[in-house]
């Protein structure tokens, strides 16, 4: 099958990233011709004079939607786009020169219809964004399981960086209207329908992640709400790993507590850990200031994962509640 590309970005008030990731589009290194397809989810700051200034210089096209969330602007555009492998990206994404290129030879070597690439922390970036690059993507972390070859688990593509043929796309009906959580969520659906997954390690993309600490809070936060309620959808992907950030915080309080008593080694393990993902990540970023602020970004994702974990498992599974009357804010009202 001769693949045509076709990428798929919906943009919610983030004019000046749509710039910097379209540039980043006119600087791909390739021969194959490809479309971008533009979504603006009902931003009330519009893209449009952005994508404008861009069309001489790609085939691309720019639609305007009510706000109806991530899931159901990727798949409008999936519908509208001309392409037979659809490929999505976040807004705050930045392309490698190469990105297409190895999308193209992996495909080509290994063909599959759906395929999800890692995110990277380019030199530009912000030392609070190489932090919590480094804590969402490290294997002492999250098991690598956003894009490590050394995963724990079986690879889930993300849509941050994540290519789907237009076939699974009809058969799968695409993304559901729970965010976060959608990608995951699709991946298992496709799964299930006996379509492969997998991951291509060298094409990733630049993730900027605008973000804060209280923003990163509320992000992992809602990924801990999230899990529970894919695994009551999805009772063949429970795993015992899914506890691991909650049984880590639970700990470290009991460790603090036991601490009063002159009980030191559970908080001795805890240093251990730190100690030993402050070495990874000063490895991998090279900065004592990066590999500090990682140790931040961990713990607040655990903490805020796990306690949204436990919430939501205690809300589904225990007190039987409707997900999405129960968690509202998860769902999107489909357009």
């Amino acid at each position: 099958m001769q693949l045509q590309f076709s990428f798929i970005i919906p943009v919610y008030n983030r004019p000046d990233e749509i710039q910097e990731l379209l540039q980043s589009f006119v600087g791909l290194k390739t021969n194959t011709e490809f479309e971008v397809v533009i979504i603006e989810d009902g931003s009330t700051i519009p893209s449009k004079n952005v994508v404008d200034t861009f069309k001489s210089k790609l085939d691309i096209s720019y639609f305007f939607k009510a706000n109806s969330g991530p899931g159901d602007s990727r798949n409008f555009g999936m519908k509208h786009a001309k392409g037979n492998y659809f490929i999505i990206l976040d807004s705050d994404c930045i392309l490698p020169q190469t990105y297409l290129f190895e999308v193209e030879k992996s495909l080509k070597q290994n063909y599959v219809d759906c395929f999800g690439g890692p995110d990277a922390a380019h030199e530009s970036f912000s030392d609070l964004q190489k932090a919590i690059n480094f804590s969402m993507t490290s294997i002492i972390t999250t098991g690598g399981i956003r894009g490590n070859k050394k995963s724990v688990d079986r690879f889930q593509p993300r849509s941050f960086n994540m290519g789907i043929s237009k076939e699974a796309f009809l058969a799968s009906k695409g993304f559901g209207f729970i965010h976060p959580g959608e990608d995951p969520d699709l991946s298992i659906r496709l799964w299930n329908l006996g379509y492969k997954t997998k991951l291509i390690p060298e094409a990733f993309v630049y993730h900027k992640r605008r973000i804060s600490w209280s923003k990163f809070y509320r992000q992992v936060y809602k990924f801990g709400l999230v899990r529970p309620i894919l695994n009551k959808w999805h009772p063949s992907t429970k795993k015992m790993t899914y506890w691991f950030p909650t049984l880590f915080s639970l700990g470290f309080i009991i460790a603090v507590f036991l601490l009063v008593f002159q009980v030191k080694l559970l908080i001795i393990l805890y240093a251990l850990y730190f100690v030993l993902a402050f070495l990874i990540a000063l490895y991998s970023t090279k900065s004592v200031l990066v590999s500090l602020l990682s140790l931040i970004a961990i713990s607040i994702q655990f903490f805020g994962y796990g306690y949204g974990f436990l919430k939501s498992t205690l809300a589904v599974e225990v007190f039987k509640k409707n997900p999405e009357t129960h968690f509202p804010n998860l769902f999107f009202k489909p357009s």
